[in-house]
């Protein structure tokens, strides 16, 4: 598949693995619209591509957890800017890692709103325009959290399961039409994700000893999907830096190796 001039909306497209998507997807020619809340950086980045890789980028200014401002801003969308063909669904947060008996009710509410009903808000709003023109391709940043269980993730991991779900029930629903749907569930990735979700110093201790996934990587699988031949759909995949063997199993640098035979 050839994405030069391909219209792509990326959401949380204003740092880490957002970010480094549109870089992949403007090097390859895409037309973007890059979408997020924190719109001053949407500028720069928009600025930054279109004099590095001569492409067209249209930033809006949305939270995906506004169902009226999702509708609206792609609604309020011209007819170019319309024909989304691809739309990466990456806009999420963590905010807590607290055990359910000490999180905050608030905190469950943010991560539901823009993991799973965000997400929800913006297919919804592109889809009908894909399946009138026969055509699209849907890509959602899951994670491995969707996969298992672990302390203190209980409604991040649920949030991630229902992506997992939505994205398999949604492959279920388009049969038939010509429009793809792909899941890419990323493992520990280095990313200001993590800052957001505790803080700089938590977050760096977080990452200690381990060469972690860096947003490129994922970028880089997330071309990858989306340039597959249209008979060919990626339809989940896990990324793990080689360090990670399971959502919660990390080798660490100095770690010994121990067996049970031992």
């Amino acid at each position: 598949m050839k994405l030069k001039n391909k219209i792509v909306l990326i959401t949380g497209a204003s740092a880490g693995i957002g970010e480094a998507a549109a870089r992949y997807f403007a090097k390859e020619g895409a037309s973007l619209i890059l979408a997020a809340r924190r719109y001053d950086k949407l500028l720069q980045l928009a600025s930054s591509l279109e004099d590095e890789y001569s492409v067209k980028v249209l930033p809006i200014l949305l939270d995906v957890s506004d169902k009226q401002k999702v509708s609206e801003a792609i609604s309020a969308l011209d007819e170019y800017w319309q024909k989304v063909d691809i739309l990466v669904n990456n806009a999420g947060m963590g905010v807590t890692s607290d055990l359910m008996q000490n999180a905050s009710i608030d905190d469950w509410d943010k991560i539901i709103d823009i993991n799973v009903k965000g997400l929800l808000y913006v297919t919804k709003a592109v889809l009908n325009s894909m399946i009138k023109r026969n055509s699209g391709h849907i890509i959602n940043i899951g994670s491995v959290a969707a996969h298992d269980y672990y302390m203190g993730g209980n409604v991040y991991s649920a949030s991630k399961h229902a992506v997992k779900a939505i994205s398999r029930s949604l492959r279920i629903d388009v049969k038939g039409y010509d429009i793809r749907v792909s899941q890419i569930d990323p493992g520990m990735v280095k990313t200001e994700f993590s800052e957001r979700r505790w803080d700089k110093q938590k977050a760096e201790k977080f990452y200690e000893g381990v060469v972690a996934l860096q947003a490129e990587d994922i970028a880089d699988a997330i071309l990858y999907c989306a340039t597959r031949p249209k008979h060919v759909t990626i339809s989940d995949m896990k990324v793990y830096p080689s360090a990670q063997v399971a959502p919660t199993i990390v080798h660490r640098e100095g770690d010994k190796q121990v067996s049970l035979f031992d």
